[in-house]
């Protein structure tokens, strides 16, 4: 198995993705600079979170233009693995891989936090480490994390069963109360038809080292090689 991370200018989570992913699961990991055009020695390719040309003009929506991410493209069609965290999220509708967009958070503020999230499936490799309804705890760290879509692709994802995270309550329940960005639904992400394009706002490489505190994001990187 062998990891691609994608680096923007603007980028600062590249780092912390190659730390899970080489360090903690020994997996081979390579940086994949935003003008490369060959990305064919991959396995999987994770889009990181961070500032991705400093989102001057929108999130995600200048990286959508960088080189890699037409190469990003053909990747998924060819059934390969694709992982956008937060920003890469954010890149990942921008350039058409999933359905929605993420807009500002309904108070306007940035989030940092630790939030209870909802498993929602275990029978995809991004998941298989979960058990469904699993309650796991990640971080967030976000200004445009609320998730929407109009009402038609919302009654697709969920009738496809594409949501693979809610924000929820201790307990389980997705409710206002627990959804810190208003986004649509609690979705807090999302893939495509195939099961194999991820994209979510909770950060798990933030989650994944034991000297954090918090390893609920490491089952999904491993899931991956399962």
């Amino acid at each position: 198995m062998k990891f691609g991370i994608v680096v923007f200018p603007g980028s600062n989570c590249d780092r912390d993705v190659a730390h899970v992913t080489h360090n903690l699961l020994g997996y081979s990991t390579r940086m994949v600079w935003h003008q490369e055009t060959d990305i064919s020695d991959l396995d999987v390719v994770v889009i990181p979170g961070g500032f991705s040309y400093g989102d001057y003009l929108r999130c995600g929506a200048i990286a959508q233009f960088s080189p890699v991410m037409r190469q990003v493209v053909e990747f998924a069609k060819l059934g390969k693995f694709v992982l956008g965290i937060c920003n890469g999220f954010q890149v990942l509708t921008e350039i058409g891989l999933l359905p929605g967009a993420l807009i500002r958070n309904r108070d306007l503020h940035f989030i940092c936090d630790r939030l209870p999230v909802k498993v929602e499936r275990s029978d995809l490799s991004w998941t298989s480490a979960y058990s469904v309804g699993q309650v796991i705890t990640l971080p967030i760290a976000h200004g445009e994390g609320r998730y929407y879509a109009d009402a038609d692709t919302l009654k697709s994802l969920e009738d496809n069963q594409q949501v693979l995270f809610r924000y929820c309550t201790v307990t389980g329940e997705a409710n206002d109360t627990s959804n810190p960005n208003g986004s649509i639904n609690n979705i807090a992400g999302v893939c495509d038809r195939t099961g194999k394009v991820l994209g979510m706002m909770p950060h798990p490489e933030r989650a994944s080292d034991s000297l954090l505190g918090y390893t609920d994001g490491l089952s999904l990187f491993l899931g991956i090689s399962q």
